[in-house]
């Protein structure tokens, strides 16, 4: 069994997604975590707009980098630029390490409709990212 680590900065929004998404897709074949270089709590639009499209990460938590020590990574995925430049070094000599910005639509600002948008617009590119990553190495 693989393990994922999904990085963003405060794990609430794109790496929450990500990990869903993941999950989903790679069904058995791995475990997959995600973590921030902070902690700011689980976005609730995001599960909001997750489980629109039929992904529940509500029982998902926000999680910091190093509560994940001691753990033999096989892939660290970064999601967003500033944990990418940011992020603490993580010993995982085998892990392939992969990096993927996404707009955070948590910084929208603007009408309902606007926002969900947004969100809707993330959550399809981090859906496709997902899916090839999981067809890619976990299949």
């Amino acid at each position: 069994m693989k393990n994922v680590l999904i990085l963003c900065t405060g794990n609430s929004c794109r790496s929450q997604m990500a990990q869903g998404y993941i999950a989903h897709f790679a069904g058995n074949t791995a475990q997959i975590y995600s973590a921030g270089i902070e902690t700011h709590g689980l976005n609730t639009n995001a599960v909001k707009f997750m489980a629109e499209d039929g992904i529940d990460i509500s029982s998902h938590t926000s999680n910091h980098v190093d509560e994940y020590e001691g753990i033999a990574w096989d892939f660290i995925i970064t999601v967003c630029d500033h944990a990418n430049e940011h992020c603490p070094y993580i010993p995982a000599p085998s892990a392939k390490r992969l990096h993927q910005n996404f707009t955070d639509p948590s910084k929208v600002q603007g009408t309902e409709a606007e926002i969900a948008a947004a969100f809707r617009s993330t959550r399809e590119e981090i859906k496709a990212y997902s899916k090839d990553f999981a067809a890619t190495y976990l299949s």
